[in-house]
């Protein structure tokens, strides 16, 4: 009985003990998101509360883009069987085949507001860029046809990674765009914002990936920001299942 009470008033190592520099409330030095010899991860936070905000946030979604605010994805909107990046993509698509080429392209950029010139040199870039990994052979397509079927093997680096490798949508990716970068408002980009997302996103040597990472965001941008610079959340998460180029184009022949 004494050799058990003087075991038991020894202090247990067994216990970890949380360094005062964590800046998380949290006692599991397992579950922190900040590295006090790592300043970066201190800049761009995570949503410490998304899995309360959101069924299983860490689980992408096939057929719908969800979010705190949509949790069941766009409302009223049929998915058609198809991925979130295969409906991102079908908006262009404007005969409904499948495939997409280069004037189908051009007549989309135009639909959602973009310019001549702009809608000209996208439609260069995207067909060009996205063809031949599309194509359901090994034979190039002489007229730059792009696949809605494969559109997921067209995905490249150096993006947010909300679409997976398959196409799904990851709510949990998606969200760290604006607790990473929203510094101004939490559901908002400002360009600068936007330009930081691009940079901190970057793989290093994927030339290709940022190039057409900052022209599909910057695009984004311009067509979709608010009436005071911003890039709205909604917004966003609607480019993603192609929604919102439905309600451009809505709004533009409404004019």
């Amino acid at each position: 009985m004494t050799m058990q009470l003087v075991v038991s008033s020894l202090p247990t190592r067994c216990s970890p003990s949380m360094p005062s520099s964590f800046s998380s409330a949290s006692e599991d030095p397992s579950m922190e998101t900040e590295a006090p010899k790592a300043p970066v991860t201190h800049e761009r936070k995570l949503n410490l509360d998304l899995q309360e905000q959101l069924p299983k946030p860490y689980l992408a979604r096939a057929l719908e883009a969800v979010d705190p605010s949509n949790p069941q994805g766009t409302k009223g909107r049929d998915p058609r069987g198809l991925s979130v990046l295969q409906q991102h993509a079908a908006f262009f698509d404007r005969n409904g085949d499948g495939i997409i080429y280069p004037w189908e392209t051009f007549q989309g950029l135009r639909a959602i507001g973009c310019g001549l010139l702009v809608s000209f040199i996208g439609t260069i870039l995207i067909n060009l860029l996205l063809s031949y990994p599309t194509q359901p052979g090994r034979q190039p397509s002489p007229l730059f046809s792009i696949h809605i079927d494969n559109i997921h093997k067209a995905k490249h680096g150096s993006d947010s990674e909300s679409y997976d490798t398959e196409g799904r949508f990851d709510p949990s990716k998606f969200d760290a765009i604006f607790s990473k970068y929203g510094r101004t408002h939490p559901d908002a980009l400002t360009k600068d914002e936007l330009i930081s997302m691009l940079k901190g996103n970057r793989n290093m040597y994927d030339f290709l990936g940022w190039v057409a990472a900052a022209g599909e965001w910057l695009l984004l941008y311009s067509v979709a920001k608010d009436t005071d610079g911003l890039l709205q959340r909604e917004t966003a998460r609607g480019a993603f299942d192609g929604s919102l180029f439905e309600q451009l184009q809505a709004k533009k022949k409404s004019i």
